[in-house]
């Protein structure tokens, strides 16, 4: 017999001599009601976009843990915690974007090693699809850094790497397509106007901050979903959010470094964490990690403490055939990744304090279909 069918049996007997006992059960007390199982009180997230940085940490922000809820996609979740398409996908390699089951574990990697760049100005790290903002600190403050998930160039319009800076800043900007983005949507059967104007269609989104590299620069988006992809003709775009928020704290003149690094290993404290980003498919370097790490503990030779720090080999293997997105100390030689986020701490699947996004449902003609890879998609700018 199920055991379903058993349960039942038994409930209804039960019930059965319950009614047999009739008057007499009132003058008995009742039994005491057995308590329900309270499921465990999750912490509320917290934003993780912006921190104060020790001077001789690399490091910043924790991985946090959610569970899925009815409905949600791992786009959702991405807005909701202020990372990329690609960083929770990559993250989550066994989840599926966009129907996963109810329930479901979704690791969201917001603990970030900072790219090897001098750390002032805008630095951009095309492998991780993340902008990194240090403003200037004040004498005896220490330094901060603000940071957030953005979309990139696709194949054939690729982001350009190198220096340049923020030389101008518009507002409620007009979008004037070059030459080739006219001649690639007239092949496709897609022709643009000379001009559109600013509103909800602009693909520049609400604000513009143009680069010294002519027809590049970083802006909003009129699709929130496409952060985290390769989907644009070169520049760097920014959740709606976010852009309102770097656009008024970023003055003209602001150095702007463009870096491409798959491969990112720092320190935290005495802890040598290393992360892993898929390598761009136009990318055709060789990323050698054992020289990474190498390089990294030569920085700290003269602090004994971290440069004779011993490295966990099949952790760095394993994360960099399998790149994850996510943040792991490789320093301890027996942890595992799986032990790692086994420990990582769980929080309540919502809006996290102080999140840029306010959590309002986007426009319909924002949202992808979920029946649309992503990956499909292309942007107008």
């Amino acid at each position: 017999m199920p055991p379903r069918t058993s349960s039942l049996i038994r409930y209804a007997a039960l019930a059965g001599i319950a009614l047999l006992a009739g008057c007499q059960s009132l003058n008995r007390p009742e039994a005491s009601a057995v308590p329900a199982v309270q499921a465990p009180v999750l912490p509320t997230p917290v934003a993780m976009h912006e921190f104060t940085i020790n001077p001789t940490d690399d490091v910043v922000g924790i991985v946090q843990i959610v569970r899925t809820r009815d409905e949600d996609t791992l786009s959702d979740i991405a807005r909701r915690f202020n990372v990329g398409y690609e960083e929770i996908v990559t993250a989550n390699p066994d989840v599926d974007p966009w129907l996963p089951k109810p329930g479901t574990e979704v690791v969201i990697p917001t603990q970030f090693v900072l790219p090897d760049a001098k750390r002032q100005g805008i630095v951009i790290n095309l492998a991780a699809m993340r902008l990194f903002y240090f403003p200037k600190a004040q004498p005896g403050e220490l330094q901060q850094v603000i940071t957030h998930p953005i979309g990139i160039g696709r194949i054939g319009w690729r982001t350009p790497e190198g220096s340049t800076k923020i030389v101008s800043k518009t507002e409620a900007p007009a979008w004037t397509p070059t030459a080739a983005i006219h001649k690639e949507h007239a092949a496709d059967g897609n022709p643009l106007p000379k001009v559109v104007p600013p509103g909800p269609d602009n693909p520049l989104g609400t604000h513009v901050l143009r680069l010294g590299w002519s027809e590049y620069a970083i802006h909003g988006t009129d699709k929130p979903p496409s952060i985290g992809l390769r989907g644009t003709h070169g520049c760097l775009r920014l959740y709606p959010e976010d852009i309102v928020g770097i656009y008024g704290a970023v003055p003209v003149g602001t150095p702007v470094t463009v870096v491409n690094q798959p491969l990112l290993a720092g320190w935290r404290g005495d802890t040598l964490v290393m992360q892993t980003y898929p390598v761009l498919e136009d990318d055709k370097r060789k990323h050698d990690p054992g020289r990474l790490i190498n390089l990294v503990r030569k920085k700290s030779a003269g602090d004994g403490t971290r440069a004779n720090v011993a490295v966990n080999d099949a952790l760095v293997a394993e994360i960099s055939q399998n790149p994850r997105a996510i943040a792991v100390p490789i320093s301890d030689a027996h942890l595992t990744l799986e032990q790692y986020l086994a420990a990582a701490l769980r929080v309540e699947n919502k809006l996290p304090l102080n999140a840029t996004w306010d959590g309002e449902a986007a426009d319909e003609t924002d949202v992808m279909t979920k029946t649309e890879a992503p990956s499909q998609r292309t942007a107008a700018r």
